[in-house]
């Protein structure tokens, strides 16, 4: 019996999921908060591939749609990044360790930076499984590209600034930085569901990254493809 009956993708854009929806056989299409859902086989397994639109609120509604309308047993988000980590070059490939939002500040209340006030986690630690899972993938299908087990910290914010770079490191001992991967962690925390956020290094996070972006954004992204349809083709054996 498949321990993963279900298996929920993730992208914030069109550019990240497109490659994977082609891919897709029996497919039916599903809108559901104004996000269409691609459910069908990938890989000999039942997926569903969605676009969530960029930002925390947009990830966090469309991984409970994933969780409560199409019953997903685990959540994948793919997409690409800023490196936070002088060692983790572009297109490097990041896999979560665990995950956080650094833009939630209740400092007032004496909280320290990224805590979310009453709740017993505000770092969310992605599946161990997954992890090594990916790893392999990884190994086998882009041996010229580095893969780092590290922390992904996400908040509001497209980061392009190296103060803000910094301040991120020094607070947070952040890997690479994003804008939905913390929110998608944080619902599957709640709905205890296994996650893990994959990402691709399209820029340094810094006075360089509206440079770097577009130039590495297509790299990133056929990386990520490749990993994905091997990951979901071994993710039961």
């Amino acid at each position: 019996m498949s321990k993963y009956k279900v298996i929920g993708i993730i992208g914030a854009m069109d550019e990240e999921v497109n490659n994977l929806k082609e891919l897709i056989t029996d497919v039916q299409v599903s809108t559901v908060a104004s996000m269409d859902f691609y459910q069908g086989k990938l890989s000999g397994n039942d997926v569903v591939v969605v676009r969530s639109g960029i930002g925390k609120v947009n990830a966090a509604i469309c991984a409970q749609i994933l969780i409560d309308k199409f019953d997903v047993s685990v959540i994948i988000n793919t997409g690409i990044a800023g490196s936070l980590n002088a060692d983790i070059n572009i297109g490097d490939i990041v896999l979560s360790k665990d995950a956080l939002e650094h833009d939630m500040d209740a400092t007032s209340f004496g909280y320290d930076l990224a805590v979310i006030p009453r709740m017993q986690e505000s770092v969310f630690k992605g599946d161990e499984y997954l992890i090594d899972l990916t790893k392999k993938v990884c190994e086998e299908n882009i041996k010229d590209i580095n893969v780092f087990v590290g922390r992904v910290v996400t908040g509001d914010q497209f980061i392009s600034d190296k103060n803000k770079k910094n301040w991120l490191v020094e607070n947070f001992k952040g890997d690479c930085t994003e804008m939905e991967g913390a929110a998608i962690a944080h619902t599957a925390y709640l709905n205890n569901v296994p996650f893990l956020i994959i990402r691709a290094i399209s820029d340094k996070a810094d006075d360089s990254a509206q440079m770097d972006y577009p130039t590495f954004e297509a790299m990133a992204i056929q990386n990520s493809v490749k990993i994905l349809t091997s990951m979901v083709e071994k993710i039961n054996n």
